[in-house]
């Protein structure tokens, strides 16, 4: 009932997933990311894949073992889904023999993709090809991604909710935005995120880390990042994408 794509980017060394499904806030139940892996758990959901196989990849341990290991440990394995990358980067990724056909995965070198009820496999292969050859902040590419697997077929039951979670090397999110029942949510998640590079963003370059428990604490930087921002958005004429009152004044 849903498709979603783990990523990182080597880079900046942010981690995120996005993920999409005609199924309501999937944005809460499928990602699990931590500062150094990620677990998207999804199908017939057992939260468990998420919470204790982040822990164990945070650990150390190796994502085709914590697959492993769960498929032994889960009597109802046939009708899971999950896909994860572990610390060293590496992916791996199960789809149960009783999941909802179509129903499949794909993993690459810096990214794997899986799905499960779609209208066929073109869903997980246009998302991992758009991702591959898409430019730009690893939001942007997610996003990008999942939009194009959505014009292949997406969900074949229609329409609903979508999460997108990024890390930069931190416990907490860096980005994290859901939209979790709407009838365009992945239109709709696209202008949260063009609201997020309206302000947040700028905020969250500041947030302290655990190399910088004070992160930085004078405001002129966010300020000046923003009237930047602001700025360029005019000349380029486009409003404002946030619906907030008073998000813009001419």
């Amino acid at each position: 009932m849903t498709w979603s794509i783990i990523a990182r980017d080597d880079t900046t060394g942010e981690i995120g997933i996005a993920v999409a499904s005609r199924f309501f806030a999937c944005g809460a139940a499928v990602p699990y990311v931590g500062a150094r892996a990620a677990v998207a758990t999804q199908a017939f959901v057992n939260p468990l894949w998420g919470v204790e196989g982040l822990a164990r990849l945070q650990g150390g341990e190796k994502a085709d073992a914590v697959i492993a290991d769960f498929r032994a440990r889960d009597a109802g394995q046939a009708l899971r889904q999950a896909h994860m990358m572990d610390a060293a980067g590496n992916f791996a990724a199960h789809t149960g023999a009783d999941c909802t056909d179509w129903c499949g995965h794909l993993v690459r070198g810096d990214h794997s993709v899986a799905g499960n009820m779609l209208t066929g496999p073109e869903v997980i292969e246009e998302t991992a090809r758009v991702f591959a050859a898409s430019r730009g902040t690893l939001a942007e590419r997610l996003l990008a991604a999942m939009h194009a697997g959505e014009a292949a077929g997406g969900d074949k039951r229609g329409r609903q909710a979508a999460g997108l979670t990024i890390h930069r090397g931190e416990a907490y999110a860096h980005l994290s935005l859901r939209v979790d029942d709407h009838d365009d949510p992945l239109g709709e998640l696209s202008r949260l995120l063009d609201v997020a590079g309206e302000r947040y963003l700028m905020v969250a370059e500041t947030f302290p880390t655990s190399g910088n428990f004070s992160g930085t604490t004078d405001r002129r930087q966010i300020d000046a990042a923003i009237v930047a921002a602001d700025a360029a958005r005019r000349a380029a004429g486009r409003p404002s994408a946030s619906r907030a009152t008073n998000a813009e004044e001419d």
